[in-house]
């Protein structure tokens, strides 16, 4: 890893979090993420299950994490099972964490090699009666090859057919939308890595300058800080490009006169931050450019005065449907009759704000959390209004990330260039 090291108290507090939410005599299991294979010997980056890291810090495969709480076995409480290192694997694959280096990373003290866990396992799991099992329950998950997780349900399920299984998810999702003090230092670094590589470009671009060009120029400021890169495939989009949601294929020329979107976040210590900017590629917002910008900027102030605790994620969307109502009627995209004669299932401005205004972020860009129940403080979300106008080959869409407090919400990036001004003299060679 490319982090510095974090204090293992993070996850020392998050495991007795977990403890106080499990049922009686019940133990929970987590296992770390396959290195995905790609062709011939190739293997794709690693990146552990957010689960196990959340609880542990061990950000290394084959390692298997099992909380107990009510173990008649104190050492059992807590085990941690990771890959034997050998001189073989340090010569190949690099250092290994020891047993000695896992009790430093994540406060457990019982710690064992994977090639016992069966055995240890017999020892244990007939002292409980119900044992939690985890997968990735994400509403957006699309998954389609077979897990570690999957795998390991199947196993332990037929070794062990008369215990009652339970579903972990809901109360890990739940912990990990509410974050530390030392999480939210770790999502800062990211969002201030992120700043870096914004000011690195708007000195950089000009008309002529390919869209990969400016994606590697945030890579070259996210590496240098400790980043392993970006948080999510970066979008890099210049003129009509900007209209396609998710246009990842940055391979076109940013031309003199046209606005490119970038939607870019740098990751720490495998915490996302998630931005979006829009500028001028010339360095100077045409007056209709401008007029759509302030729109959207005026969006984003509306929806960051009633992002706060209590409000439910379904009433905050619709509210701030209502502001981007407004705004595109002022700029003449919709007109009132549309407005009046609306489906209430797809509003008139949808036609050009067509995306929810905000997500959770944490380990994951489109963290977990509920949306359904009112937010609450320490939750870290993103908001990203914009206004999308096809026939115009224009995309604007701003967005920074927001810590929940007591009193209302924290801009975790209020120090990036967002206003319009402050873009057009940054931009300035």
């Amino acid at each position: 890893m490319k982090y510095l090291p974090i204090d293992s108290n993070l996850y020392v507090k998050n495991r007795a979090k977990l403890a106080e939410r499990m049922m009686p005599n019940s133990l929970a299991l987590f296992n770390s993420n396959d290195i995905l294979p790609t062709n011939a010997d190739g293997e794709m980056p690693f990146r552990q299950n957010n689960d196990l890291l959340y609880l542990s810090g061990v950000d290394q495969e084959e390692s298997i994490l099992l909380i107990f709480p009510d173990s008649p076995t104190e050492k059992h409480r807590e085990i941690l099972f990771l890959k034997e290192t050998n001189e073989e694997i340090a010569i190949w694959e690099g250092e290994k964490l020891t047993k000695e280096k896992a009790f430093e990373s994540s406060g457990i003290k019982t710690v064992y090699w994977i090639q016992d866990f069966n055995k240890i396992l017999k020892s244990i799991i007939y002292e409980a009666d119900i044992i939690y099992l985890n997968d990735n329950e994400h509403l957006r998950a699309n998954v389609e090859t077979e897990t570690r997780d999957d795998r390991f349900t199947k196993w332990i399920r037929k070794e062990f057919p008369l215990h009652t299984y339970d579903r972990i998810a809901p109360i890990t999702d739940y912990l990990r939308s509410i974050k530390e003090p030392e999480e939210i230092e770790l999502m800062q670094t990211a969002c201030n890595l992120t700043e870096a590589g914004v000011k690195r470009i708007l000195k950089f671009i000009k008309p002529g300058v390919m869209e990969y060009e400016i994606e590697a120029e945030l890579m070259h400021e996210f590496l240098r800080g400790r980043s392993k890169g970006f948080a999510y495939s970066p979008i890099v989009a210049s003129g009509c490009n900007a209209c396609v949601l998710h246009y990842i294929e940055n391979n076109q020329e940013c031309k003199d006169g046209d606005l490119i979107l970038m939607d870019v976040g740098a990751e720490y210590a495998n915490y996302a931050s998630d931005l979006t900017r829009t500028i001028p590629v010339n360095g100077k917002f045409t007056e209709r450019q401008a007029a759509i910008y302030n729109s959207v900027r005026t969006v984003m102030k509306k929806a960051e005065n009633i992002l706060k605790p209590g409000i439910l994620l379904a009433d905050y969307h619709l509210q701030v449907g209502e502001f981007m109502t407004e705004e595109l009627l002022k700029l003449n995209l919709i007109s009132q009759q549309e407005v009046d004669d609306q489906n209430p299932d797809w509003p008139a401005y949808k036609k050009y704000f067509m995306h929810g205004t905000s997500h959770y972020i944490g380990l994951d860009v489109h963290d977990v959390g509920s949306w359904y129940k009112p937010i609450e403080a320490g939750m870290v979300f993103t908001i990203e209004p914009g206004i999308y106008i096809r026939e115009e080959s224009t995309g604007i869409r701003l967005e920074n990330n927001y810590l929940i407090t007591e009193d209302g919400n924290k801009d975790l990036m209020a120090h990036i260039p967002i206003e319009l001004k402050d873009i057009e003299a940054a931009m300035k060679h």
